[in-house]
């Protein structure tokens, strides 16, 4: 029987990893502190103009509400013998109270509208139209010009002599009133104005979210036989509430700085009608030069906005949509 040969041994040979001094866990340690150091570096003139226009801007803002500020009275700016004298003040005050009511008029019905007009404009620009998508640019364009414009704009709407909209009125045998200074009708005029030049912003995200709606809830709610408005009511605004809320509080929040329709328009009046917290607080400021009194409003109005934000998420169930 024959012998077997013996297998040749596999020659093993051992690798020696020479690591950069640079890498490896002692690398990475030593070089842990510079590296934070040098994004410090890094960032530092970002926090600094962040710091300057943001937070010293609200830390005076503060200090400046607890003091009887007075531009005419120097010797005010570091009177801090009576803290929440403003504050106290603030709750005696009926055209502040006014303020927050005619505040609460106007958010509440340009939300609604802005919500609404562009929840409608965005499930008819969704549909599959060549008109219609080339339309959307043109929805765009009150957005995008700037406020002042805007206002501008709406100014000679509502001037009787120079409107082409009352011309067509009194073309057809009716007689409208200068609706900005009409008792009745001055803060309806700035609600349709703010609806028109901020509807397309709710429009946009709206049709953001429905163009990434996955077609499977679509397809499975036809095939069971929904039909469109079904389709709409039970698999379409379900998805959109995370959105629309979302678009809410951005417009509930820019409603509360409305300054320039107001300016423009009807600078607050007829007497106080249309003098929204906002106009209250620069009236103060600029008109009568209490710097004190208007930061504590200021501050009091940024309150007011953070809890209502807060308190709105909560009812809404936020956690829902951001899981």
């Amino acid at each position: 029987m024959p012998r077997l040969a013996r297998p040749l041994p596999v020659a093993t040979t051992l690798t020696v990893r020479h690591e950069h001094p640079t890498r490896g866990a002692a690398g990475r340690e030593r070089l842990a502190p510079e590296r934070q150091r040098f994004y410090w570096r890094m960032l530092m003139p970002a926090l600094a103009v962040l710091f300057a226009v943001t937070v010293a801007p609200t830390l005076f803002l503060l200090v400046t509400s607890l003091t009887p500020l007075d531009l005419t009275k120097p010797e005010t700016t570091a009177d801090f013998r009576a803290p929440l004298r403003n504050f106290a003040l603030l709750l005696e005050d009926r055209r502040f109270l006014n303020s927050l009511w005619v505040q609460a008029k106007l958010s509440f019905w340009t939300v609604s509208l802005q919500l609404l007009i562009g929840l409608g404009f965005a499930l008819l620009l969704h549909m599959r139209s060549t008109l219609l998508q080339a339309l959307r640019t043109v929805f765009l364009i009150p957005m995008v010009l700037p406020p002042i414009v805007v206002a501008i704009i709406w100014k000679v709407i509502y001037t009787p002599d120079i409107s082409p909209f009352h011309w067509a009125i009194q073309a057809i045998g009716f007689n409208m009133p200068a609706l900005i200074t009409h008792a009745d009708w001055a803060l309806t005029a700035i609600i349709i104005a703010d609806t028109w030049e901020w509807f397309p912003f709710t429009m946009l995200m709206i049709l953001a979210a429905l163009q990434m709606m996955p077609e499977e809830h679509v397809d499975a709610a036809r095939v069971d036989g929904a039909n469109a408005w079904q389709l709409t009511w039970f698999v379409t605004l379900p998805y959109l509430r995370g959105v629309l809320l979302v678009a809410g509080l951005f417009r509930l929040i820019d409603s509360i700085k409305a300054f320039p329709l107001i300016y423009i328009l009807t600078d607050g009046g007829p007497g106080s009608l249309t003098e929204v917290t906002n106009y209250y607080g620069f009236i103060q400021a600029f008109n009568f030069s209490f710097i004190g009194y208007s930061s504590a409003i200021t501050v009091v109005l940024v309150t007011f906005t953070v809890l209502l934000s807060w308190l709105t998420l909560r009812l809404v169930g936020w956690g829902r949509y951001v899981e």
